[in-house]
């Protein structure tokens, strides 16, 4: 309470709060417009067949579910950024552009990001638009209709990138996490309420264990997102003029979990990838795509299957992306350079080599612990037996981690203003 009303008492904070709260509920409004010519009923079958479509539902912020003017949310943008990343291994401009032009090269990078997410948010609109025109999901689906949809979905995703993008300059959160966290609260309520539809004395114990266990979660969330290992660094002492700089000892932080929640998003989008050419594959052959459709689904209903390749996925894609963004080379020869180096290795090769067998050994346990939050939903259903008891993993996290970074970015602020009262 005391920190609450320090934060309300500072007009500046207080300010920089009820603007990203408005731009927050913003989001929500725009999210509850649907697009044109839509069956909700049927959507909301299709949608409650498929946990595959359910998670993509929660990373657009429940968007989805109502096939709002927004229904992508900030997802094209995610994976823009995921491109964008993946292509620093490739071609070295974009690697010297990101790491080493500071602020500006970020700016750059975050600007091409945001060229490229327009032609991925119209494919994207398009394909799931197609698989719903197949489902019969859609009323209307002349050429016309299905054009000035796409527009429309195209607009709203990067009309929500733009918000996102204000949020953030208000240094209270990441905002492309901020709308995604406000999505995934925003379904709290139904979830509430569906449990409460179905209440039963005899699932009281369930409901407890139930309790328990999300406690534990967001317990072991905290735990591993925060953990870190600490590498220390020593610099050597430099003489310049009658200056002395140097001969500071400090740490280099490994995180745990390195990597976030991109892996999940990896493996999500390999695995719906079967799911679209099965749609696609429909303009060849009708045969071929029922056979193909067939398949797939008794593939995704196949429970403990399905939950296996899941965590595999996502423990490799965890490896890989750590991979793509720790350079332990690069970290070495940038110790080197200023004059650093880690006590009892030699700087250069051998460190690179010390740091990358450690961050090897960490992501262990961090893709591990990710591959357990995938799963997860499908576990508790399986143990409980229970549908609307689907502890969401993946929603925990990105719930946590955002809470995590917006008390820190807050705290820095009350730091930085209230530093003689502090």
């Amino acid at each position: 309470m005391e920190k609450l009303i320090q934060i309300f008492k500072n007009p500046d904070i207080r300010k920089k709060i009820l603007i990203v709260a408005s731009l927050l509920l913003v989001s929500r409004i725009f999210a509850t417009i649907p697009i044109p010519s839509v069956d909700l009923l049927k959507l909301k079958m299709f949608l409650s067949s498929s946990q595959l479509l359910g998670f993509l539902d929660m990373f657009s912020g429940g968007s989805l579910g109502k096939l709002s003017i927004v229904m992508l949310g900030v997802g094209p943008y995610i994976t823009a950024t995921i491109i964008m990343q993946l292509l620093t291994m490739i071609f070295p401009n974009l690697k010297e552009i990101y790491y080493e032009q500071g602020e500006m090269g970020r700016a750059k990078f975050n600007r091409i990001s945001r060229y490229i997410t327009v032609p991925l948010a119209a494919l994207q609109g398009y394909g799931f638009l197609n698989l719903l025109k197949s489902q019969q999901i859609l009323t209307m689906t002349s050429p016309f209709d299905i054009v000035r949809n796409v527009v429309i979905i195209t607009a709203g995703s990067m009309f929500f990138v733009w918000l996102g993008e204000i949020i953030s300059e208000q240094k209270i959160g990441n905002g492309v996490s901020l709308l995604i966290f406000a999505g995934i609260v925003d379904r709290l309520p139904t979830t509430i309420k569906t449990l409460l539809l179905n209440y039963s004395p005899s699932q009281i114990p369930t409901y407890l264990l139930f309790l328990a266990l999300s406690v534990v979660v967001i317990a072991g969330v905290v735990f591993i997102n925060e953990g870190e290992r600490k590498i220390p660094v020593s610099y050597s002492r430099r003489v310049r003029g009658n200056k002395m700089y140097g001969g500071v000892s400090t740490y280099l932080p490994l995180r745990v979990n390195q990597a976030g929640v991109i892996p999940i998003i990896f493996a999500i989008s390999l695995l719906l990838l079967p799911q679209f050419l099965a749609q696609a594959s429909a303009l060849i052959s009708s045969d071929f795509s029922l056979k193909f459709n067939s398949l797939v689904n008794s593939f995704m209903n196949d429970m403990v299957v399905y939950s296996i390749v899941y965590f595999v996925l996502v423990v490799a894609f965890t490896y890989f992306y750590t991979a793509v963004t720790f350079d332990p080379a690069e970290i070495s020869k940038n110790l080197q350079r200023s004059g650093g180096f880690i006590p009892g290795i030699r700087p250069g090769d051998p460190s690179g080599i010390y740091l990358n067998k450690v961050i090897n050994r960490i992501t262990l346990f961090g893709a591990f612990f990710l591959g357990v939050i995938a799963i997860l939903p499908n576990l508790v259903s399986m143990t409980t037996g229970i549908s609307a008891l689907t502890l969401g993993g993946t929603s925990l996290l990105i719930v946590v981690s955002v809470a995590l970074e917006v008390e820190k970015q807050i705290n820095s602020h009350l730091v930085m203003r209230e530093y003689d009262t502090i």
